[in-house]
């Protein structure tokens, strides 16, 4: 390198150097025209990744083309490319996407960018179970670099990709004192997050490799509430599937089952499918277990749609063409490079000259259009902020008719009600009011018939007071939704030959009083037809509030159904709950085979 830029000099000093102070200007007018608006996009898709909207980030780059950026910036969209495709579990795409990446800043000598991306490398290959790919190579580059690149933090991070190896290979006592040194030097910089991770990862090395089930618990109850309290719901639902792991391995398959329940109400938004699979497969084992036969036949069903979704032999595969192409370009190149230099000095001055006159033509093109393009864009921009507030007023006002209607249908339902049902009972009581007056004369002693009237006015109040409790249940009251599915629940369960269970997650605070009722009534009417329709012994309810989002889970081991969304008489009554969710925006899946129970799953936005 040093000689190629001595030569350089020595053919340049004289005669050039004016040239090349007039190129670099018009280059960083060249920069600064086109550059903003690529870093822009570029920054978008890695706020978007980093709030985990992967399919918005996903969306967003697959419109980006990168054909004519600059070689640092096209570095960043294959890598960034390749962290969207992990997020989603793509992984040969992911590792391709970094392989492209990895090129392009090797070739520009960038050393810490190459361990950046030799990281996600990894973490890549670590999620990729019997990869063909070894891992060793990458990690040697990024300890190599980790101590140089300025950061001190990627120290410890290379001590815990050291013990990941060593637990790769069973060797848990030094897979311990790797993570060890990892979390004493996070903790000497303050970095909490990641001391916790790699503490819950201690007890990923107790609960696998050493058999020590009970130091594995303490580790994972140990981390568990940090994740809690800093809402990074992803890792507690992987810690709550550990604690699972632990508790059956101890033979306490009950509360095996109902963690591994906790970690799949969980909404993931990375890995959901690969995390899925190793959900319910850990489940369907433990049901086994417990010979509960039919609830393990449930999930290895929604196992196997799973597995279907992913390939993992063919990205297996995918991977190591990828692998083997880039050893054998970065050989080609390296024979190529020698080549190279012995033309280059002959080919710098026209290039220099060439060069010169095509980005002074092209920066003066775009400094004319720039402005052009930045009135359009802004225009553009006004026109979707009116859209969108034009969207907003006609949802409204959707919202305010649908309710209106709702009022209204309620209204009809109760009239009809009074009439069919308390208006008859009432009517025979006056019946037997009017023979009774009729009749005084000649009757001294009837008391038959008033026990017969004050029977049909004590079942005109029950009428009247079953219609109350089925108005409100406690939402309308001041206590709200938890606690009127809580009573709804206990009220269902009276009876012996039907159990239901409650889980929840989040509902720490009010929601808007006509979304409680609203969602109250959808539940309250799954849980009428499991009563009515499924013959089910065993059900259960499943809550989880987040920030933007609460997702209700309603299922049973009853007789099930043959659903056909299609048909609009199929599913006993669930097209009237699909309409209600449909009014408040939500969306409704039902999983139902004949004789193996239903399940109801419903996310509401909030």
């Amino acid at each position: 390198m040093g000689a190629r830029r001595q030569g350089w000099f020595n053919f340049n000093r004289n005669g050039y150097a004016s040239a090349v102070k007039r190129m670099f200007f018009f280059l960083c007018i060249f920069c600064s025209l086109i550059c903003p608006a690529q870093q822009l996009e570029l920054e978008r898709v890695e706020r978007l990744l980093s709030e985990m909207k992967t399919d918005s980030a996903a969306f967003l780059i697959e419109r980006i083309n990168p054909g004519s950026w600059q070689e640092i910036d096209r570095a960043k969209y294959h890598y960034l490319k390749g962290s969207v495709h992990f997020s989603r579990s793509f992984h040969d795409l992911a590792f391709a996407e970094l392989i492209e990446a990895r090129k392009i800043f090797l070739s520009l000598d960038a050393a810490c960018k190459i361990a950046l991306t030799d990281l996600l490398i990894l973490e890549v290959l670590s999620h990729q179970p019997n990869s063909l790919v070894p891992s060793q190579p990458f990690l040697d580059e990024f300890i190599e670099a980790s101590s140089s690149c300025g950061n001190p933090v990627d120290e410890a991070i290379a001590y815990s990709k050291l013990a990941v190896v060593y637990l790769k290979v069973d060797d848990g006592k030094n897979a311990l004192l790797y993570f060890d040194k990892a979390i004493n030097l996070a903790n000497a910089l303050h970095e909490e997050s990641h001391a916790i991770n790699w503490t819950f990862n201690k007890g990923v090395v107790h609960n696998t490799t050493l058999k020590q089930y009970d130091s594995a618990l303490y580790y994972f109850k140990l981390t568990a509430p940090f994740y809690s309290k800093n809402q990074n719901y992803e890792n507690l639902s992987y810690n709550y599937n550990n604690q699972a792991e632990a508790y059956k391995k101890l033979g306490d398959y009950k509360t095996a089952i109902e963690f591994y329940r906790k970690a799949d109400s969980i909404p993931l938004r990375r890995f959901n499918l690969k995390t899925k699979r190793i959900y319910y497969e850990n489940i369907a084992e433990a049901y086994g277990k417990m010979a509960k036969y039919d609830s393990a036949y449930a999930y290895l069903i929604k196992l196997i749609k799973v597995k279907d979704t992913i390939n993992e032999v063919s990205q297996n595969v995918n991977m190591a063409k990828i692998k083997e192409q880039y050893d054998n370009e970065r050989l080609r190149a390296d024979t190529l490079e020698l080549d190279a230099k012995r033309t280059q000095n002959r080919n710098i001055a026209l290039g220099l000259g060439g060069g010169l006159f095509a980005v002074s033509s092209i920066g003066l093109l775009w400094f004319k259009n720039s402005k052009r393009k930045q009135r359009i864009i802004e225009q553009q921009r006004e026109i979707e902020i009116r859209k969108a507030e034009k969207l907003l007023k006609e949802q409204e006002l959707a919202t305010i008719d649908a309710m209106v209607e709702g009022q209204e249908k309620e209204r009809e339902r109760l009239a009809s009600e009074l009439h069919d049902s308390v208006g008859a009972t009432l009517a025979a009581a006056r019946m037997q009011f009017e023979y009774l007056k009729n009749n005084r004369a000649h009757h001294e002693d009837r008391r038959d018939l008033y026990e017969t009237t004050a029977a049909l006015l004590e079942d005109a109040y029950a009428e009247i007071r079953a219609m109350a409790h089925a108005k409100n249940d406690g939402v309308i009251a001041k206590n709200g939704l938890l606690p009127a599915v809580q009573k709804l629940v206990k009220n269902a369960s009276v009876s012996k030959n039907l159990r239901i269970d409650l889980n929840y997650f989040g509902l720490n605070e009010r929601l808007e009083n006509s979304l409680e009722i609203t969602l109250f009534r959808i539940i309250q009417e799954l849980v009428t037809n499991i009563i009515k329709h499924s013959g089910a012994s065993e059900a259960m309810i499943s809550l989880t509030q987040l920030e933007d989002s609460l997702s209700v889970i309603v299922e049973d081991n009853g007789i099930g159904f043959e659903f056909d969304p299609l048909n609009s008489q199929s599913g006993m009554g669930l097209n009237n709950i699909e309409r209600r969710v449909e009014k408040i925006e939500g969306s409704m899946a039902v999983d139902s085979t004949p004789g193996k129970g239903t399940t109801i799953l419903i996310d509401i936005p909030i």
